[in-house]
C-alpha cells in the first residue's frame, strides 16, 4: 500500500484550464493585466480563487528578468536601530510596489556574507545591507550581477554605491556635551574597542567635545571586551570599587544596551543615578525608556534611514529620471534626556 502524497499546488495550467484561455493570457493577467480584456482577466481571477493558485515569484522573475521583492541584511536585529531600519524601509518598499525580505546575521561576519549571496541567488532586484564593518567584497559580488546595494548605517568612503548614514561623530559629540552641560566635571567614556565603524565615530565625536571641554572636564577612557550588557555591568563594579573621589560622576556608554547594565550594576551598589553618576547612552535603542532609571540617549533615527535607504535602492532599481547617481545621506542625531541625566532625578 502507497503512502497518500500530499495533494498537487494547482499551476498556471490549471488555471489556465480552468478559464478555458491559454497560459501566455493567464501570464498577462498576472503580470500585464492591461493587455486582457476585462471579462477574460475577471474568468481568469475568479479560476485563481477557486483553485488557490499561489503564483510562484521565483519562477516570474527567471521568465521576466525582473523581480519585486528586495533584501534587507542587518548585523543583529537584537539591536533595535535596525528593528526600525527595516520598518522604515518595508514602508517604503510597500508604497513603490516590492516586497522586502529580511535576514538577521546574529552578530557574525561570516554568516552575513552568506546572507548576501542567498539574496543574489535568489535574484533579489536589489540589497539594503547594514553592516558593521567593511563588507566591500559582499558588495561587489552583489552589484557584479548587475544588482544595486545601498548601505544603511556604513559609510564606505567612496562613490561604489549609495549609503544612507547617521552622524556617529556628531552622535559621541552630542552624548558628551549634554552631560558637561549637565554639570559633569569627571567623564568616563565606556566603549568596545574593535573595528566597528559606529564605534569607533561615536569615540571620536566624544574625544571632539573633550578637547573643547580641556581644562574644565577630566576626561577617561574605559574600553569592555564586547558590547553586551553584562559588560556594562562590569564597568559599573570597577568604578564602585574606586570609590566616590576617583570615580567619574558622568559615564556616557557607546551604546544604550552598555549604559543599562552599568545603571543597574550601579543601583543594586547604592550608587544613585543620576545624582551620582550621571549615565548617558548612544543609539536610543529601545531598552532606554524600559529601564527602571530611562536611558538619556542619542536618538539614531532609524526608521527614517531605512526608508531614504529603501527609495534609494528602488530608484537604481528603476530611475525614473534618467540615469540614477549613487549619494550619500547623512542624517542628523538628536539628544534625547530622561531620568539618568536629569538633574531633578
Amino acid at each position: 500500500m502507497t503512502p497518500d502524497r500530499p495533494p498537487r499546488s494547482p499551476r498556471i495550467k490549471d488555471v489556465a484550464n480552468r478559464a478555458g484561455v491559454s497560459t501566455g493570457t493567464v501570464s498577462n493577467v498576472l503580470n500585464q493585466p492591461e493587455r486582457v480584456r476585462d471579462e477574460t482577466a475577471a474568468r481568469v481571477r475568479r479560476a485563481i480563487a477557486e483553485l488557490g493558485f499561489v503564483r510562484d515569484a521565483n519562477a516570474s522573475s527567471l521568465a521576466s528578468g525582473r523581480s519585486h521583492s528586495v533584501g534587507l541584511v542587518v548585523i543583529q536585529l537584537a539591536n533595535s536601530l535596525f528593528v526600525d531600519a527595516a520598518q522604515g524601509a518595508q514602508a517604503a518598499a510597500r508604497e513603490a510596489g516590492f516586497n522586502l525580505l529580511i535576514a538577521d546575521s546574529d552578530d557574525d561576519y561570516a554568516f552575513q556574507s552568506a546572507n548576501v549571496d542567498a539574496f543574489n541567488e535568489a535574484r533579489a532586484a536589489g540589497l539594503l545591507l547594514a553592516p558593521m564593518q567593511d563588507s566591500s567584497e559582499q558588495v561587489r559580488r552583489f552589484i557584479r550581477r548587475g544588482r544595486p546595494v545601498v548601505l544603511v548605517n556604513y559609510d564606505p568612503g567612496d562613490a561604489s554605491s549609495c549609503c544612507v548614514i547617521v552622524d556617529n561623530e556628531q552622535a559621541g559629540y552630542l552624548a558628551a556635551r549634554h552631560l558637561a552641560e549637565r554639570g559633569c566635571a569627571k567623564i568616563a567614556f565606556l566603549y568596545v574597542d574593535d573595528s566597528m565603524q559606529p564605534v569607533v565615530l561615536r569615540r571620536k565625536g566624544v574625544r571632539r567635545a573633550m578637547a573643547e571641554l580641556a581644562g574644565r572636564v577630566v576626561y577617561e577612557e574605559i574600553a569592555a571586551p564586547s558590547l553586551a550588557q553584562a559588560e556594562g555591568a562590569a564597568a559599573a563594579r570597577a568604578i564602585c570599587g574606586r570609590g566616590p573621589t576617583t570615580r567619574p560622576d558622568g559615564l556616557i556608554a557607546v551604546t544604550d544596551t552598555l549604559a543599562v547594565g552599568v545603571i543597574n550594576e550601579l543601583i543594586s551598589r547604592g550608587v544613585c543615578v543620576p545624582g551620582d553618576i550621571a549615565v548617558m547612552g548612544c543609539d536610543d535603542n529601545r531598552l532606554a525608556p524600559d529601564c527602571p532609571i530611562t536611558v538619556s540617549s542619542v536618538r539614531m533615527r532609524g526608521h527614517e534611514m531605512g526608508a531614504a535607504a529603501m527609495r534609494l535602492l528602488i530608484d537604481e532599481v528603476k530611475p525614473t529620471s534618467g540615469k540614477h547617481v549613487h549619494q550619500r545621506v547623512v542624517l542628523e542625531p538628536v539628544v534625547v534626556a530622561r531620568m539618568s541625566t536629569a538633574p531633578d532625578s
